[in-house]
């Protein structure tokens, strides 16, 4: 994930990857891998940003020391937790969808070891984000998703999701979220915590709805019937 996946690519070589991956990830959602391409190889700024809040936290200092992975091998332990608890909530996240944490495409274009994880780790706390707001996996749900994430870190790739996302949803989905799930979306990203600063880890044990309150998250609202 940090050297050997790793390719150094020039300006030019940078703007073609980051139009193929744009173009082909509007074109086919589901391609994670260009999903992925996009957001590092528009992202630096923003992952350097995240970079020294990071250094300036605590526990976002203790993140990056340590290097966490979100992978089955790390956090299998989340699916033997009580039921109240942010870990299990995890857990039956992915369990109910049969995601897999091992899932993750590897970074392959940042300049730094640093910025390499630090682009790893915003890919893999995803799932745990989506678990603490309490949104689907639909097009509705990530595209609110990218919206928060958007705030929290300012990724343009995040923007052009929702973007991408919106122009695919019907007259009805595109009512739906701009009404009721974007207007929650900019009010829970500005009110919640620095999300990247979170050693989630360490809190699985912790109650559910108290870790929202810590956090100052505001779960996504049902959606009018």
């Amino acid at each position: 994930m940090i050297e050997g996946a790793r390719v150094r690519l020039n300006g030019w070589q940078q703007v073609a990857v980051a139009v193929g991956s744009a173009v082909g990830a509007l074109l086919d959602p589901r391609r994670a891998d260009l999903i992925a391409a996009l957001g590092e190889t528009t992202g630096r700024p923003a992952f350097e940003s995240v970079l020294q809040r990071m250094k300036r936290s605590p526990e976002g200092r203790a993140v990056l020391l340590e290097r966490p992975r979100v992978i089955y091998e790390k956090v299998g332990h989340a699916w033997d937790l009580p039921p109240n608890t942010f870990g299990a909530a995890y857990a039956s996240f992915m369990g109910s969808r049969n995601f897999s944490p091992d899932d993750r495409p590897p970074v392959r274009f940042m300049d730094t070891d640093e910025l390499a994880y630090v682009a790893m780790r915003a890919r893999e706390v995803h799932d745990f984000w989506h678990t603490l707001f309490g949104l689907p996996t639909n097009l509705i749900g990530e595209s609110a998703l990218k919206v928060i994430e958007f705030q929290q870190m300012y990724l343009p790739m995040c923007f052009l999701s929702v973007i991408g996302g919106s122009a695919r949803f019907s007259e009805k989905q595109r009512k739906l979220f701009f009404q009721h799930y974007f207007p929650w979306a900019i009010r829970a990203g500005m009110r919640s915590t620095d999300l990247m600063c979170v050693y989630y880890e360490q809190h699985f044990h912790e109650d559910l709805e108290d870790l929202r309150k810590k956090w100052g998250i505001v779960p996504a609202p049902a959606a009018p019937v």
